[in-house]
């Protein structure tokens, strides 16, 4: 079995290791917008939701080499404000072209042709095509080294396609168009579902031991 000092390596191979290992990821395609207007889009796969009470998204930001801020970070500085995007596989051809290096007064929306929808409680729009939409609002921010930051942020408001969720009971159906996932370098996945499992109640297989 191999065993391997993460500590040993350099930052570079620490990285493409543990991308490569702990997959799938999923993808946050996130939307933004600088103080002059320009609307920034750029997919992480650092990124989950982490609680409800608030409803907490976390995004690992990562600078240019020496610490300068990419667009999505420094919009989110700037005004603290940011969409989650969701995305399905059909999206992924548009999602990694705007993972280029495009310069801070050059919107990835606008060059590439993505429709944008107006939010209901922040600024940024979200992109039209994704089939969920999270509008977030910064809580906090740590800085961990000059090019790595986690950003933690509150979920104010949710759009979805029409079908998805059912208003009444809140029961979300993906179907088999289950979000793309994040695997390493340029590689990525289509999600399938797998049987259903239910947590065993202990109490009633002691029960029944006990019989």
């Amino acid at each position: 079995m191999s065993s391997i000092d993460l500590a040993a390596l350099d930052p570079r191979s620490r990285y493409k290791l543990l991308c490569a290992v702990v997959i799938p990821r999923p993808i946050a395609w996130v939307t933004t917008e600088s103080k002059s207007g320009i609307v920034n889009a750029a997919p992480y796969s650092f990124f989950n939701v982490f609680g409800q009470d608030p409803a907490l998204i976390v995004l690992g930001l990562e600078n240019r080499e020496g610490g300068e801020p990419k667009d999505t970070t420094r919009n989110i500085r700037d005004t603290g404000e940011f969409v989650v995007n969701i995305l399905t596989p059909d999206l992924a051809a548009p999602m990694v072209e705007t993972a280029a290096p495009y310069p801070a007064d050059i919107g990835e929306p606008d060059t590439l042709g993505l429709s944008l929808a107006a939010s209901a409680r922040v600024a940024p729009p979200r992109l039209a095509a994704a089939p969920v939409a999270l509008e977030c609002r910064k809580m906090v921010s740590l800085s961990f080294s000059a090019e790595r930051e986690l950003l933690v942020g509150e979920a104010l408001h949710l759009h979805a396609r029409d079908g998805l969720i059912d208003e009444d009971t809140l029961r979300v159906e993906w179907g088999d168009d289950l979000p793309l996932a994040r695997l390493f370098a340029d590689r990525y996945a289509r999600l399938v579902e797998t049987d259903r499992h239910t947590i065993p109640d202990p109490r009633t297989k002691a029960g029944s031991d006990a019989v």
